[in-house]
């Protein structure tokens, strides 16, 4: 088939692409170095494994927290099973390369047949799971040829692509290859059934699973809870320099509003910025932080990983970067916790954002001038703010549960 030929000659020159870009560019190298003699290691792994295996693949770290309640959930409901857990992009393993709850953690091997055919005779799956738009040939096909139950969730389509096209054959048969579907909405559902894939349910986003469980038991952070206290708070997650930009106003305009900022990228240049746009403030890193010397500071910048979902229980309402254009981040960490939340312009294909300012629950600014507006009235007004911010925690209420129908076909399946 001519579009599987052009598949896997893509895949060789993106191999390529990625090697030449890993002597310019950090996160480059460490897809390439993540992937260097891996397939030697996995077997080496393997070598005397005779326990059932369960395969958890996640494109990267947001992908991974959609997966995250079903991977131990799943353990808990099958102890014999030991789970192998692969990314595709390094912002996903270097973040959770120790993950207590997976047996084995790697790289995704890139799609070859080779590569494909190696790595699942050597871990020998009876279930593999791709979380939300994960569909990689060679993979299926691998899989498909030994027996092992493929299954997608928390998955979402759009009907621009090509699974969807007249002439996407090749990419139809990629989605023939799998078991069930857990759709995240209708829609989804609907451009399914429009190719004759029946085999599915809507069974929602993991991801409100997830952020309830954040919620029900976040990190305890003293120098956050210490920063926060008798103060109106700000919590901005995943922030680019673009929203940045659009905060400035409320930075200089709310002196008494106390802001927390962690920034999608850490790097010094990213964290200057910040400090050098919100130059009124007196601002400190956390890793400079102590309890004493946060007291006369109302700027308080994340300077790690890992942090933000937890940084939410202080925030009396949230902006969530990435909707100037980058991608918007994940808004249900904070609406969890029962707060308005804040966003950019460009919203459209994420649906919880869609839902959410359909709800009030959420405000979407385009500016400056606009972002100060509602960040205002939010500071200003109590009574606005615990109105929209029970708008966002009904919401994740109301959407919880996808863990246990995925949960409840695994039972029925193995």
């Amino acid at each position: 088939m001519i579009q599987e030929k052009i598949y896997n000659i893509g895949t060789y020159m993106f191999s390529g692409a990625m090697k030449f870009a890993s002597l310019l560019n950090p996160k480059a190298k460490l897809f390439v170095d993540g992937r260097h003699q891996l397939l030697s290691k996995i077997q080496t792994d393997f070598k005397n494994n005779n326990q059932e295996i369960a395969w958890f693949h996640c494109a990267s770290l947001g992908e991974f927290e959609q997966g995250r309640p079903v991977i131990e959930a799943f353990k808990v409901q099958f102890p014999a099973y030991k789970i192998v857990l692969t990314f595709f992009s390094p912002s996903g393993y270097t973040v959770q390369n120790n993950y207590e709850h997976a047996d084995y953690i790697y790289y995704l091997p890139l799609d070859t047949k080779s590569n494909a055919e190696l790595f699942v005779k050597t871990i020998n799956p009876q279930i593999a799971f791709f979380v939300k738009y994960e569909f990689w040939h060679n993979y299926l096909v691998a899989l498909k040829t030994i027996g092992a139950k493929i299954i997608s969730f928390s998955t979402i389509f759009r009907a621009n692509q090509a699974f969807f096209k007249s002439n996407g054959g090749f990419q139809q048969n990629m989605l023939k290859q799998f078991d069930y579907f857990f759709t995240q909405d209708k829609n989804s559902f609907d451009l399914l059934s429009s190719i004759n894939i029946n085999n599915k349910i809507i069974a929602g986003d993991t991801r409100f699973d997830r952020v309830a469980q954040i919620c029900a038991s976040p990190k305890q952070i003293p120098i956050a809870q210490k920063f926060s206290e008798k103060a109106t708070v700000l919590v901005v997650g995943s922030s680019w320099p673009r929203d940045i930009s659009a905060l400035s106003l409320v930075a200089s305009n709310l002196p008494e509003l106390k802001i927390i900022v962690a920034p999608h990228e850490i790097s010094d240049k990213k964290i200057d910025f910040i400090t050098s746009t919100f130059s009124t403030r007196n601002s400190i890193r956390f890793s400079e932080a102590t309890e004493q010397n946060i007291a006369d500071k109302n700027l308080l910048i994340i300077d790690n990983v890992g942090m933000l979902s937890s940084l939410y229980q202080f925030a009396d309402f949230a902006y969530v970067g990435g909707a100037f254009g980058e991608g918007l981040h994940n808004i249900l960490e904070p609406a969890t916790f029962g707060i308005p939340v804040v966003i950019g312009k460009e919203y459209s294909k994420f649906i919880e954002a869609v839902q959410l300012v359909e709800r009030e629950g959420t405000f979407s600014i385009k500016d400056a001038s606009s972002c100060l507006s509602i960040i205002k009235k939010l500071f200003d007004n109590t009574n606005f703010r615990n109105k929209t911010g029970n708008i966002t925690k009904e919401f994740v209420r109301e959407n919880l549960g996808s863990t246990d129908k995925i949960l409840s076909y695994c039972k029925e399946l193995l």
